[in-house]
């Protein structure tokens, strides 16, 4: 009988704890073609997925994969991520959780052989995750002056970001 692996068991138990502390769960996948992702996000055959119960619907985690629909840019989407592909999985607001050695195709790939030589698993790391995706950009709270005209600021009007309402007088 083959051994069952702890993996699944703790990327249960880390969401878990991140639902109940009130942190927001995210998962780190190494992306191939085992797993269902929106390719347009994927950056350096990697994903990052929030998967708190507000950005996912019917979430699953079994065994042998996790499965979710989410929304991407108003579109759900369906998501299917082994389990040997997440890389990690920690509470983004304070990067505790969880990180693991991916093991890409590890089912599929030895199917096959008659004698397969079992790597042993390194050992999950318990450790403060240091976050994956940067930062958002700060936003200016600062407001314009009443008293200055239009024609008193010589900066071009900005291209692109969060539309602005310049008032005239």
């Amino acid at each position: 009988m083959s051994e069952i692996s702890t993996k699944p068991y703790m990327l249960r138990a880390i969401y878990e704890w991140c639902t109940d502390s009130g942190y927001t769960p995210y998962l780190a996948v190494k992306v191939d073609a085992s797993t269902t992702v929106p390719m347009e996000y994927v950056k350096k055959g990697e994903i990052v997925l929030n998967i708190s119960f507000g950005a996912t619907s019917g979430l699953k985690m079994d065994n042998d994969a996790i499965r979710f629909h989410a929304r991407f840019g108003g579109v759900s989407r369906e998501i299917y991520v082994p389990v040997n592909n997440v890389m990690a999985i920690y509470a983004n607001e304070n990067g505790q959780g969880m990180a693991f050695e991916p093991q890409l195709g590890g089912t599929d790939a030895s199917a096959g052989q008659s004698s397969p030589v079992v790597d042993e698993p390194s050992a999950p790391v318990l450790a403060s995750v240091p976050s994956i995706a940067p930062a958002p950009a700060p936003v200016s709270t600062t407001k314009p002056d009443d008293d200055a005209s239009p024609d008193d600021d010589n900066e071009p009007p900005r291209k692109g970001g969060r539309p602005t309402l310049t008032r005239i007088k």
